[in-house]
C-alpha cells in the first residue's frame, strides 16, 4: 500500500481510497515499478562484495549497458580516436629534453590542467608537514585523475569514462617525469618565471631528493614514472577499445 506514488509523487486526499496496486494519477503499476528498480540496482550497482572478487572485478571493468545509443557510441569513438592520437604524441616525448627552459610536454593544454591540481596538492597536504606539502604537488596531479577513474568505474558504472580517467593518469605521470628528471640540472622554467638554478630551494624534486639522499637517482626515478605513465596509456587504449567493441555489439540500431 502506497500513501504517495513513488514515480510521480501523487498523494490522494484523505477521503480517497488508498492506492494498493497502481497510481490513481499516472497509472504506474507498483509491482512492475518495484521490479524495474530492482533490475536497475542489480545492473548499475552490483554489491561491493561481488566487485571485490577477481571474477566480479573483471566483470566490473568491462561492464556496459544492455543497449547503446548510436549517437553516444559515435561520440565515444570520436573521443577515443582523438585520445589515442594525442596519447601517442605524449608517449613519444623525451623526458630528458629541455628547450629554453621548457620540456616537450610544457606547451600542452594538459600540462596547464595538471598544474592546477599540482598547486592544489601543495595546499591539501599542507597539514602533513613540509615534506608531504612539497610532495603533495606531484601527488595532487596524479590523485585527481585516479579519483576520476574510481568515480566513473565504481560509482557511475561508466567503464568508458573510467578508461579516459586512466588515460589522464598516464598522461599526468608523463607530464611529471621531466620535472623529476630536472632535479639536479634545474633547467626547467618553474611557476614564477624562475628555474631551479635561479632560485635554490624552489624546485620540488630538488628538495625531495636532497632530503632523501636520492639526488643521484633523479633520472632513474623519472624514467620509471614515465614508463609507468606510458604503460597506463597503452592499457587505457586497450581498455577503451574493448569497451567500444562491447558497445558496438549492443547498439540499438547498427550503423
Amino acid at each position: 500500500m502506497y500513501e504517495m506514488c513513488p514515480k510521480c509523487g501523487f498523494k490522494p486526499r484523505d477521503t480517497d481510497m488508498a492506492m494498493d496496486a497502481e497510481c490513481a494519477s499516472c497509472g504506474v503499476i507498483f509491482a512492475k515499478w518495484e521490479m524495474l528498480q530492482e533490475a536497475k540496482a542489480a545492473n548499475i550497482a552490483p554489491s561491493l562484495e561481488q566487485a571485490a572478487t577477481p571474477t566480479g572485478f573483471l566483470r566490473t571493468l568491462f561492464e556496459v549497458p544492455p543497449h547503446t545509443n548510436s549517437a553516444v557510441f559515435l561520440g565515444h569513438v570520436t573521443l577515443y580516436v582523438g585520445l589515442v592520437i594525442w596519447g601517442i604524441l605524449f608517449i613519444l616525448t623525451d623526458v630528458r629534453k629541455v628547450d629554453a627552459g621548457f620540456s616537450e610536454t610544457s606547451s600542452s593544454f594538459m600540462h596547464r590542467v595538471n598544474l592546477v591540481f599540482h598547486e592544489a596538492g601543495h595546499i591539501i597536504f599542507l597539514p602533513l608537514g613540509e615534506f608531504m606539502t612539497t610532495l603533495g604537488g606531484s601527488l595532487g596531479q596524479m590523485l585527481m585523475p585516479a579519483i576520476v577513474l574510481g568515480v566513473f568505474l565504481f560509482q557511475e558504472r561508466n567503464t568508458f569514462g573510467a578508461s579516459v580517467g586512466l588515460w589522464w593518469l598516464g598522461q599526468s605521470m608523463i607530464d611529471l617525469a621531466p620535472y623529476i628528471n630536472d632535479a639536479r640540472a634545474g633547467q626547467l622554467m618553474l611557476l614564477g618565471g624562475v628555474t631551479g638554478q635561479d632560485a635554490p630551494g624552489y624546485h620540488d624534486w630538488t628538495n625531495l631528493l636532497s632530503q632523501l639522499g636520492w639526488m643521484q637517482y633523479d633520472h632513474a626515478i623519472a624514467g620509471s614514472v614515465d614508463f609507468l605513465g606510458e604503460t597506463f596509456m597503452w592499457l587505457a587504449f586497450a581498455w577503451g577499445g574493448a569497451i567500444l567493441l562491447r558497445q558496438f555489439q549492443r547498439l540499438n540500431n547498427r550503423l
